[in-house]
């Protein structure tokens, strides 16, 4: 993009690990800010998880410059207070009372740079159940959204972290608020703020159109796989050769569409099926009708009618798939990016693509600058940028405070290297 990005200038400090806290790094980052991400000598224990959680670390920490150091040696804590004292916002998304133990709590980042803006990712915001342990899992359980995922009797947590992520873009949207309500010409405040985000109230409001739902209509709401819809033709079709596709027509106006592409002249003309509310009353008797018309066909065969009238459809797809989707590859809507070896979990770097924000500014999507970094990739860069000079940095590698990926006294960092210069590496 030829101007800066928006948040060029910003500089964030993050304290962040699994989801929740890197989501709202990440989108911050996306967005141009000079996002530090604080990690200890091992780096981020998110690095080297295995199954689900073993693409979190590379998608949710890519435009981030990585300084490992250990902050319980009062060298390691002075130079993240440096760092702090010249930021814009704080991220956060430890347990309650773990960085204050450190130093590093609110109160105290506050007397130091009273401008800084403080964004702590919780659980849960303060009140009765503040002090509970949460995961994505755990507020889906309790707060009605797996209940409406699952069939009756068979809770399940939706397919992705989306308490977590959610959560992470609430944590940035209020770092922004509080952004503009300190720097805004007319009004603005001119110090820093605390902002919240929490786990189970982010999952309340998804599931508070299902709380209006029972309030409004006096009965509870069902399960999404059991619930009356509100649409008559909105529904996954087996068809032929095994395949599956979801197909709609939500409106009078495609129903009449539907019923004329595929010759259901009786259909169309029966005076129970005359508009929506009346095609839900008869799903029970019509839809068998409709999977019958939609058998014979393949799901190829279905889309392109669908398309070519206008109506709803949809593959089923699963996420790797989506590497190979022609609407992204023409948008480029994903981004080459190479994973390093120590987040990879293969041992190596891994090339591949990421998806970027789902946004666009003057018609351009927000670009991918730099691939998630080594552990302590930019600590010698950070460190100088800090006024350390070489000897002090040498001292403080030889005394186990701070990690680098390479030594500090052959004057590398590895930010400069020809590889670095190319972050983003090939697509695979």
């Amino acid at each position: 993009m030829a101007e800066p990005l928006p948040l060029a200038g910003i500089t964030v400090v993050e304290f962040t690990h699994m989801v929740m806290g890197p989501t709202c790094g990440m989108i911050l980052a996306d967005l141009g800010a000079d996002v530090i991400k604080v990690e200890p000598l091992a780096g981020d224990s998110t690095r080297r998880l295995l199954g689900s959680g073993a693409g979190f670390f590379a998608l949710f920490n890519r435009n981030k410059k990585s300084l490992a150091v250990d902050v319980k040696d009062p060298r390691g804590l002075e130079i993240v207070l440096k760092l702090v004292a010249g930021a814009d916002v704080f991220s956060e998304n430890f347990k309650a009372g773990t960085l204050d133990r450190l130093g590093l709590g609110a109160e105290a980042l506050s007397r130091l740079n009273p401008r800084l803006i403080h964004v702590s990712h919780k659980g849960f915001l303060p009140g009765p159940y503040e002090h509970r342990t949460a995961l994505d899992e755990v507020v889906q359980m309790m707060g009605g959204l797996a209940y409406m995922t699952g069939r009756p009797g068979d809770p399940l947590r939706a397919g992705t972290s989306v308490n977590d992520i959610m959560g992470g873009l609430f944590g940035a949207i209020g770092a922004l608020a509080a952004l503009q309500q300190r720097d805004r010409a007319v009004g603005g405040t001119g110090r820093g703020h605390t902002v919240g985000s929490a786990l189970f109230e982010n999952n309340v409001l998804l599931v508070a159109q299902h709380m209006m739902q029972a309030a409004v209509t006096g009965q509870p709401a069902a399960p999404m796989p059991s619930r009356i819809s509100a649409w008559a033709v909105y529904d996954v079709f087996s068809v032929a050769g095994g395949e599956q596709i979801f197909l709609a027509a939500v409106s009078d106006t495609q129903w009449a569409a539907l019923c004329t592409e595929f010759a259901l002249a009786d259909l169309q003309a029966d005076p129970r099926l005359a508009s929506n509310n009346d095609r839900v009353r008869e799903r029970d008797w019509m839809l068998p009708r409709l999977r019958d018309c939609f058998a014979p066909f393949t799901a190829a065969e279905l889309a392109a009618r669908f398309e070519r009238i206008g109506l709803p459809f949809a593959p089923i797809t699963r996420p790797q798939d989506l590497f190979d989707d022609p609407h992204l590859a023409a948008t480029g809507g994903l981004a080459p990016m190479t994973v390093p070896a120590d987040a990879s979990g293969a041992g190596r770097p891994v090339h591949t693509r990421a998806a970027l924000l789902p946004l666009t500014l003057d018609g351009q999507r927000l670009p991918l600058r730099s691939a998630p970094p080594a552990i302590g990739q930019h600590t010698l860069a950070l460190l100088h940028g800090l006024g350390y000079s070489t000897a002090q940095i040498v001292q403080l590698q030889l005394d186990g405070v701070i990690g680098s990926p390479v030594d500090p006294a052959d004057g590398v960092d590895p930010a400069d290297s020809p590889e670095a210069a190319d972050p983003i590496g090939p697509a695979g």
